[in-house]
């Protein structure tokens, strides 16, 4: 059926799109109504479905619970699976080549061309056997664009498929087998020269590219990293910082490519945001230019958690007899599955706004979040993406991955038996706090719970598909018969866990057993030193002194623990005599698998259970002082949500440090924001080498340095407003709103607290709407950080609120970000942990030094190129002068009242200004 005839088949339905004052809603006629929210909401009542772009958003805008709609983003989704679009009327247009509307009427009109597109599309290629069985499959959740989805496919009357209408769904019968290939040999250690970076980074940029010396002299400079290592122990580590503009990514890219080529092994490349992830697989495009090549050669390496389990959406495909309504959201995510390069659903091809659409159950609980993986005794382990990206990484030259990721393979193994022996970790100021996490331990209602769930399974099977560890093993019993006894006394051990309901329970006074008579009596101590237990923030209290009865129930808890760490390790060691004594009949699948499960059991209960086991003893003894232990009740709007006793280190990279020289030659740590800015560069150095780990080696860390090339006195502003309180979050907005309606849009607002965020984005929403401004924000529009970011950076006009994974995660070079408005100093949260480290690590000099990087990497966001302009605003006066040197040299920073900071930023970013986007430049009247 060609394009051209699809319109017979397009629904007659008008198109709607809702702003924050007002709806446009355009009929297929074209006649056009512009509506007050109030209007459109009694309307939608009399006209029937319409179609809407994001239709939750749709009714959360109207207040609305419901409406009657074709959401385009599911047809987009459908028709185009795993094809990046934001989900905004704007977004659908540049997603499949029109203009840009400017209007609410333009968005709305906009939809139905969206409509016949991505009809046209589908009828284009036609027969389409798997698009037309997902369609059928999705009428059993009544979608509402199956009927027009099957014209244009050319499928009429009973569906060809009746008998079985899962057929579209089951994505794992048409997907290949991954293959087993002979282990690699270990990595050579042929050092880069300065001149093969050099030169391999020309070949990068290609012959078209700005040559720019400060990333040739970063390229020359970080090959040092690739030298071979001359003691045990002692590898050879560079610190590199490289200013905003200098082209770091290309600049280790280059010697890392040289390296893996020459001495055939890999390079793990260690990011801490998706964002970076995603840039850096972009730029591998240019070191790979061939796809079929790059499948080979480089590879996105994540957690387990990230990726589609096949097992979890074949079991949620069996379960559409009892619930046919999850068919629609099942058949979007099979459409993705067939299309996906690799099946990642956090930051990969997955649209994140699919989960708002349809929901979390049926798009990432999919993923295996409680690490209830089967490995080869699973049906489809064949097919399973986890598993072939691990198979591709074993023979891969560059491994994009992440910090926790890397920080788990190199304490705990992980996945792979052999871990490369060189890393470049990018965002490398984020390793302390990578590293926190990953050596920290937490004895908390919700770990606990978490590990009985995994070890018993699912205790309310109509709840619940979590599969225990019996299940995992049972077929291992059978040649491994003495497993039973120690499986029987660790599930055993597992019911004095946490279980189902426990934080109604200890609230309510009735705990049951070991864990949660703990945790009750841990309740009541941080009740008890509480300044204010009606917060509706988190609360906390120091171990010491403890409350009547709880060292009596940590003891109990103590000896529970012990009852389930003793049979696991013995259960581990049972798992290993089968490796050895089955060694000549197990097959590679079955080794590998026992394998598995035993790191898994290692990491999931042992290492857990002789943590919490550790901390409880030290509840009636001093805490050793490498750690700090303190007790929380975690708080979400005054509800309590989780109650724990928590370890970390005091210097978490110590442990990092200690991974890295036992098992790596050689590795690099690079930022834009190594340093502070303190004035001393010495003393910024040994800051960043303590930050990073770099002073706990035995050999110390090469520091090398290169300059931002962008003329910063001449293409930004510092500002800081003096005239405003701080608390008065009424003027607090108005200056947000004066600010961003100054600067046309473009406009980031960070924030030390949500509820600030919240606060101000209820007062300016309207207004910037009305101005034509789109405001979007983090933990109010209900989309990934991800989704919002794309959306900003889509939108010249559009302004964005976050907190601080907002501040790390911004790359959005150009105009769409030229103004960045702070509402306070971002002094470091005064509690246990951080008074602990502060005394450790200089007192009022470490406080200074956090809110200095804070300061630094906020501004970063603001200028990613040469020609772009920008302002940042600071509305606190209490910004101390030595902080100042977050911002770069030569930038003046200027005290001034709101109204003359409003008429900087309005002048400086004029229409006029380089860079800068005309007056009536994607606006809305």
């Amino acid at each position: 059926m060609p394009p051209s005839n699809t319109a017979r088949h397009a629904p007659a339905a008008p198109a709607l799109v809702v702003g924050v004052r007002g709806a446009a809603l355009v009929f297929p006629g074209a006649r056009r109504e512009s509506l007050s929210l109030g209007e459109a909401a009694r309307r939608l009542g009399d006209i029937g479905p319409v179609i809407v772009c994001h239709a939750p958003a749709t009714q959360r805008r109207l207040g609305i619970a419901g409406i009657a709609a074709l959401d385009l983003l599911d047809l987009f989704a459908f028709a185009r699976p795993a094809t990046f679009c934001v989900p905004t009327p704007g977004g659908l247009a540049e997603a499949l080549g029109f203009p840009k509307p400017a209007t609410l009427a333009d968005q709305a009109a906009v939809l139905h061309q969206a409509t016949a597109a991505l009809l046209g599309h589908l009828a284009a290629r036609a027969p389409a056997r798997e698009a037309a069985a997902a369609a059928w499959a999705m009428t059993r959740g009544s979608w509402p664009w199956a009927p027009f989805v099957l014209a244009a496919l050319g499928e009429g009357g009973e569906s060809p498929h009746s008998r079985n209408l899962t057929e579209g769904l089951r994505v794992w019968t048409r997907r290949g087998e991954w293959s087993e290939h002979a282990p690699e040999p270990p990595a050579g250690h042929l050092p880069v020269e300065p001149v093969e970076a050099r030169a391999q980074l020309v070949k990068l940029l290609g012959g078209g590219a700005e040559r720019r010396p400060q990333q040739v002299a970063y390229a020359e400079q970080v090959a040092a990293a690739f030298d071979p290592c001359e003691s045990d122990g002692a590898p050879v580590a560079v610190l590199a910082e490289a200013g905003t503009g200098v082209g770091k990514t290309l600049g280790y890219v280059a010697p890392a490519a040289v390296w893996a080529r020459k001495n055939h092994g890999p390079v793990w490349i260690s990011t801490f945001t998706r964002n970076l992830q995603r840039q850096l697989d972009g730029e591998l495009d240019r070191l790979y230019p061939d796809p079929a090549d790059k499948a080979l050669k480089a590879v996105v390496r994540k957690g387990r958690e990230n990726y589609l389990c096949l097992l979890n959406l074949d079991e949620a495909v069996q379960r559409l007899p009892l619930r046919p309504a999850d068919a629609t959201g099942l058949g979007l995510v099979a459409r993705w599955a067939e299309a996906t390069r690799d099946g990642d659903m956090e930051g990969g091809d997955f649209p994140g706004w699919l989960v708002d659409l349809v929901g979390r159950r049926l798009t990432r609980d999919l993923t295996d979040t409680r690490g209830e993986c089967l490995y080869s005794a699973c049906i489809h382990y064949r097919k399973c993406f986890v598993e072939r990206s691990i198979r591709r990484a074993r023979r891969a030259e560059i491994v994009v991955a992440n910090h926790a990721l890397v920080l788990v393979q190199a304490t705990l193994g992980g996945d792979e038996a052999h871990l490369p022996t060189r890393y470049v970790f990018d965002e490398g100021h984020h390793l302390f706090e990578a590293a926190d996490k990953a050596f920290s331990a937490h004895l908390s209602g919700r770990e606990t719970a978490d590990l009985r769930r995994w070890l018993l399974g699912a205790e309310d099977r109509d709840r619940s598909r979590a599969r225990g560890l019996r299940s995992r093993l049972q077929d291992l019993l059978e040649l491994r018969p003495a497993m039973a006894e120690p499986l029987n006394a660790v599930l055993a051990a597992a019911r004095d866990l946490a279980g189902q309901g426990w934080n109604q329970r200890i609230g309510g006074g009735h705990p049951v057993g070991p864990a949660e008579t703990f945790l009750h009596r841990l309740r009541a101590q941080v009740y008890a030193r509480s300044r204010d237990d009606r917060s509706p923030y988190s609360l906390e209290a120091e171990t010491q002194p403890t409350v009547p009865g709880l060292i009596e129930a940590a003891v109990g808890l103590e000896r529970a623990l012990q009852l389930l760490e003793v049979p696991t390790r013995h259960l581990i060691r049972e798992l290993a005599r089968l490796l050895d004594d089955e060694a000549a009949d197990l097959d590679s699948p079955t080794r590998q698998r026992v394998d598995g499960l035993m790191r898994s059991l290692e990491r999931r209960a042992v290492v857990p259970a002789q943590a919490w086991r550790a901390m409880l003893r030290s509840l009636g003894e001093a805490t050793p002082p490498e750690f700090v232990d303190w007790l929380s009740v975690d708080r979400i709007d005054g509800r309590d949500t989780d109650v724990g006793l928590h370890r970390h280190w005091v210097d978490p990279v110590r442990p990092f440090a200690r991974v890295m020289a036992e098992q790596t030659q050689g590795f690099l740590v690079t930022s834009a924001t190594l340093r502070d800015g303190s004035g001393d560069d010495d003393r910024d150095w040994t800051a960043a080498e303590a930050r990073t780990g770099a002073r706990h080696l035995p050999r110390p860390p090469l520091r090398r340095a290169v300059a931002s090339p962008f003329d910063y006195p001449s293409h930004t502003r510092v500002l800081v407003v003096t005239d405003l309180g701080r608390d008065d979050l009424a003027r607090i907005a108005t200056a947000y709103r004066e600010l961003f309606l100054a600067a046309r849009g473009g406009g980031l607002g960070l924030f030390t607290a949500i509820s600030r965020l919240r606060a101000v984005h209820g007062r300016i929403a309207g207004p910037l709407d009305a101005a034509g401004l789109p405001l979007y924000a983090q933990h109010v529009d209900a989309l990934d950080t991800g989704t919002l970011i794309d959306i900003f950076r889509a939108d010249q006009n559009a302004c964005l609120l976050g907190t601080d994974a907002v501040r790390d995660g911004v790359d959005v070079p150009g105009a769409s970000l030229r103004l960045i408005v702070f509402d306070r100093v971002p002094w470091a949260r005064a509690d246990i942990l951080h008074k602990a480290r502060r005394q450790v690590f200089g007192g009022g000099a470490y406080d200074d030094m956090l809110c200095r990087l804070r300061l630094k990497q906020a501004f970063g966001r603001l200028i990613r190129r040469a020609d772009d302009r920008g302002v940042f605003v600071l509305l606190d006066s209490r910004l101390p002068s030595r902080l100042h040197g977050a911002f770069p040299d030569g930038v003046e920073v200027r005290r001034c009242g709101l109204a003359d900071a409003v008429a900087t930023v309005e002048g400086f970013l004029a229409p006029d200004a380089p860079g800068m986007p005309s007056r009536n430049e994607g606006s809305r009247p």
